[in-house]
């Protein structure tokens, strides 16, 4: 093993376990949090191969973690009920009410489309009210976080996470259903 390689793997005993708590604590999936720190130690591995001088190196791990994690965060969008929105094998837009059975294709098409309907409407209707307000104002009536932000008097990213939260419980309640409907 060659100086370089067991310096590196010298820093991800002594630092790994202290870094990927620090890296959890602040990310929520642990995928997520697994994918920064290995971005950190390829980093590591990089800036080595490359002969940068590192003076000192957990803070520089540190810098590094804390500079991905503020990466993840950027390119995460906000998490929307219409992302179910898809095309269709000729590239037209299909919308979620396009994934509904048709309400003319019969009494069983027309029960399973109502079933369906019903237990979105209970799933919003169990969620906070924090957040039901902030998802039926922005997914069902259409209104941007700047105008919802302006009518409420909150900050538009309390309104994102309180929709993000949202549409999560929403996925979460509306799984069973989901999986029941796909076995069938």
């Amino acid at each position: 093993m060659s100086e370089q390689d067991r310096q590196i793997t010298e820093v991800v005993k002594e630092q790994g376990g202290r870094l990927r708590n620090f890296i959890r604590r602040r990310v929520a999936d642990p995928e997520d949090a697994e994918d920064v720190l290995q971005d950190v130690f390829s980093r590591l591995v990089e800036a080595n191969r490359l002969l940068m001088p590192i003076e000192h190196v957990t803070g520089w791990l540190y810098t590094v973690a804390r500079n991905r994690i503020t990466d993840l965060f950027r390119k995460k969008q906000p998490e929307n009920f219409s992302d179910l929105d898809d095309e269709d094998d000729d590239g037209e837009a299909l919308h979620f009410e396009d994934l509904l059975p048709s309400p003319d294709a019969g009494p069983e098409a027309e029960y399973l489309r109502r079933v369906l309907i019903d237990e979105l409407g209970a799933a919003i209707e169990e969620l906070p009210q924090e957040q039901r307000e902030v998802f039926v104002a922005h997914e069902l009536e259409g209104k941007s976080f700047k105008e919802i932000s302006e009518a409420t008097g909150v900050n538009v990213n309390t309104l994102l996470a309180r929709k993000r939260y949202a549409v999560l419980r929403l996925r979460e309640r509306l799984q069973d259903i989901h999986d029941e409907l796909s076995s069938t």
